[in-house]
């Protein structure tokens, strides 16, 4: 076994672990639409994952007037919760995981989504355990901010050369320079891999088997 190259992985959620980003672009789009806003374009509504909630949707309603923000975020919620049973995790993230953790890599999330949405789906029976730590937008600050990032490091006592942060935004890539930290993109979730390189990126995988792969070997 190689020795490790990285003692803390923190992964992104939506779109580089679960397959949520054509939802949640759905979603964006429609409770715009549901408060009086014109519709974002797709590329607009998905550019805003992994973001904060509330910020993510005042940035794809530009239209919209701050005081309907709570009103909006509660027809976001309406119309996920509706659907969030229909995706899943991407396949073969489950053996990714399974991997690493026997590599004894410290498994940590680092997402834009909610607290009780992140504890809801890491309640699921095939979750349980799998992650030694996670923060979220609402507890710490939105993405591209470094705090989700400094946190983890500092709970778990690993020094940013030794982390990596790996998503599928220019904010996760972004988030983990501004805190010092190597990145990994992936380019199957929200954002086109064009934007990624700027923001130097140790590598670039294509699918969630070229994902495994990078990581078994550089990791």
């Amino acid at each position: 076994m190689r020795p490790r190259q990285f003692d803390l992985i923190a992964f992104d959620w939506d779109g580089t672990l679960f397959d949520s980003t054509a939802l949640i672009t759905r979603c964006i789009q429609s409770a715009v639409v549901d408060v009086g806003g014109a519709m974002p374009s797709r590329e607009a509504a998905s550019y805003v994952i992994g973001m904060g909630l509330m910020q993510a949707l005042a940035h794809a309603a530009p239209d919209v007037q701050p005081e309907q923000y709570p009103l909006l975020g509660e027809r976001y919620r309406h119309h996920y919760i509706a659907s969030q049973h229909d995706i899943s995790l991407f396949e073969g993230v489950l053996p990714l995981l399974a991997e690493l953790k026997s590599r004894q890599h410290l498994l940590t999330v680092a997402t834009g989504k909610s607290r009780r949405g992140l504890d809801e789906v890491l309640r699921t029976v095939e979750l349980v355990g799998v992650f030694d730590g996670s923060r979220t937008a609402d507890e710490t600050a939105g993405k591209p901010h470094p705090l989700m990032l400094h946190e983890l490091m500092q709970e778990f006592g690993v020094p940013p050369e030794r982390t990596l942060m790996i998503g599928d935004t220019t904010h996760d890539l972004q988030m983990a320079l501004n805190a010092g930290c190597a990145s990994l993109g992936v380019s199957y979730g929200a954002h086109e891999p064009d934007a990624f390189h700027v923001l130097g990126p140790l590598h670039v995988a294509h699918s969630v088997r070229e994902l495994h792969d990078w990581l078994a070997i550089h990791a």
